[in-house]
């Protein structure tokens, strides 16, 4: 018996399958792949990180190029693609409003809003464009706290609520929304944060008659993961560890390696110079930071509005602009809990195939179980 995923409805908009791929910066996850997981009925996302440094053109600032770079890139998506096309925007990036505006004028159809609280309206919009924006809006979150913040900050004083809510766990790749003490303490986990976020996500539910699908994320690398946290009450997932090793992946083929490569020792939890912790793959670059040794740099702008460039031992931009390209030497790869587990370079269509079929097996064995169970306790 073949179990089916659930499709995945915000709004009007429906994904054939619940999977959003995670944003992955700088330059991980662009057009092409945002639109090989569009084109198999999941959400593509691209993220909107340090574009203008990735590809930066005669004339303009790196701000402007930013802004360029992310409308030919949702813009490519949409050639390659009729799906669901995603923005992922840092709400910790200095241009900010210029991204959201660039996504908004490229009419997205999700714009997903993490690293931080966004609880001012863009300066590039007046309340009125935001209320009747033409993309739906997520936030990412990392506990039930922020979630209510958020809510009901956007209810009271923008008079529109987000569309989708996020919640990343601490077993995701890159920034986390954890103190370093929580990161492995099971009372943050995912299965734990869920029920609680959920709750408050309900609240605004019923406050407001509006229906917010709840996703979960950090993690997940298994069709069965997908089903067990479906089952908690989660609406979809995000992945994005599990995108890297595919070959639509934007990254070059030296980053994809370093995750088939990589043991569970080699995954570490490291203090970016942005002041949070992050996970990613060990190194020399990194081992070399760790020791104090400094990267030398020029800041070409700030991008990062907590970055003190002065003080940084390294510019976190170019080291993961030089990772995404090959040079390894010079950069690193955040990556989620789970990398050590990926064995091999794929395709989105084999890889959504897989992780179909994983999610029915889960079903499939279940039923097993109780049936079993069932024999049991009618021959007792």
């Amino acid at each position: 018996m073949h179990i089916k995923m659930p499709h995945l409805k915000i709004g009007d908009l429906i994904a054939k399958v619940p999977i959003i791929q995670g944003g992955m910066g700088v330059g991980i996850s662009l057009s092409n792949l945002a639109a090989a997981v569009a084109n198999e009925g999941g959400i593509g996302v691209i993220s909107s990180l340090g574009l203008g440094v990735l590809h930066p053109q005669k004339g303009l600032s790196y701000k402007e190029a930013n802004a360029t770079a992310l409308k030919e890139e949702i813009r490519a998506a949409r050639r390659k693609s009729d799906g669901i096309i995603g923005v992922n925007i840092m709400y910790a990036v200095s241009d900010f409003d210029d991204l959201i505006k660039a996504s908004f004028e490229e009419k997205a159809d999700i714009v997903i809003l993490g690293a931080g609280l966004p609880l001012r309206l863009p300066s590039t919009m007046t309340l009125d464009y935001l209320q009747n924006a033409p993309s739906k809006i997520g936030i990412i979150v990392s506990s039930s706290r922020a979630a209510k913040i958020i809510l009901n900050h956007w209810a009271e004083h923008f008079n529109r609520i987000p569309d989708l809510v996020i919640l990343e766990g601490p077993k995701a790749g890159g920034h986390l929304g954890f103190k370093l003490e929580q990161i492995f303490d099971k009372t943050y986990s995912l299965e734990e944060l869920l029920p609680q976020v959920k709750q408050e996500v309900q609240k605004v539910e019923e406050k407001y008659s509006k229906i917010i699908p709840l996703i979960a994320a950090g993690g997940i690398f298994t069709g069965a993961d997908i089903a067990r946290i479906m089952k908690l009450g989660a609406d979809g997932v995000q992945m994005g560890t599990r995108f890297v090793a595919t070959e639509e992946c934007d990254a070059n083929e030296a980053f994809k390696e370093l995750f088939i490569n990589c043991k569970q020792d080699d995954i570490v939890i490291i203090k970016s110079p942005v002041g949070m912790p992050g996970r990613a793959i060990n190194n020399q670059f990194l081992m070399d930071v760790t020791e104090g040794i400094k990267k030398p740099f020029v800041c070409p702008w700030k991008c990062l509005k907590t970055c003190d460039f002065r003080n940084t031992p390294y510019c976190i931009a170019r080291a993961l602009q030089n990772a995404r390209n090959g040079k390894m030497t010079a950069g690193f790869a955040f990556a989620g809990a789970n990398a050590y587990l990926v064995k091999k370079i794929t395709t989105v269509k084999e890889l959504f195939a897989d992780l179909i079929q994983e999610y029915s097996d889960f079903y499939s064995h279940l039923d097993i179980h109780r049936m079993m169970e069932s024999k049991i306790s009618l021959a007792q």
